[in-house]
């Protein structure tokens, strides 16, 4: 059983089920979240999870690259911090909070969503202060962590809605 069912409360109704109770029709056949099927097409339609996963686990290089001085791209940790500004950002907290933020585990991927920016900030902050040391420490800890979390989470998301 994955994350969100946990977190949605589907499990229960996937116990109710197995024991030959009627689900309620308020949860149908949409997803295993409990979002009925228009509403996790019209998700699924609105993010490309996929896309979303790629660009965040691509940062770690993006990351090590210019710790190493191996980029020339203009990294600024005023900016990398604002976790509203990449795709999966202004879906979280535009029309992702819409559809889904009353669920717990929205709340949660929102929570490590920031935290990823806010690492991947502290990483770029370091090394332009010359603290290498500090800022490898970071990229192999806390960083590679949210990093996982928000991966995770969003792999999650795309199970719990059905999708392939």
């Amino acid at each position: 059983m994955g994350f969100f069912s946990r977190l949605f409360g589907t499990d229960k109704l996937e116990r109710a089920a197995e024991a030959g109770s009627k689900l309620p029709t308020s949860i149908g056949a949409g997803s295993e979240m409990g979002v009925d099927a228009a509403t996790a097409s019209a998700i699924l339609a609105e993010l490309d999870i996929d896309t979303a996963i790629s660009a965040h686990e691509n940062w770690k290089l993006r990351l090590q690259n210019y710790l190493d001085g191996r980029s020339q791209e203009d990294l600024r940790p005023e900016v990398i911090c604002l976790d509203d500004r990449c795709d999966l950002g202004k879906w979280l907290h535009g029309p992702g909070r819409e559809r889904l933020g009353k669920y717990p585990a929205f709340t949660v991927l929102v929570a490590r969503h920031k935290y990823f920016h806010i690492q991947a900030s502290s990483v770029v902050a370091l090394a332009q202060t010359g603290e290498r040391e500090k800022a490898q420490s970071l990229i192999d800890g806390a960083y590679r962590h949210a990093s996982n979390q928000v991966v995770l989470l969003l792999k999650e998301l795309k199970r719990g809605l059905g999708a392939r």
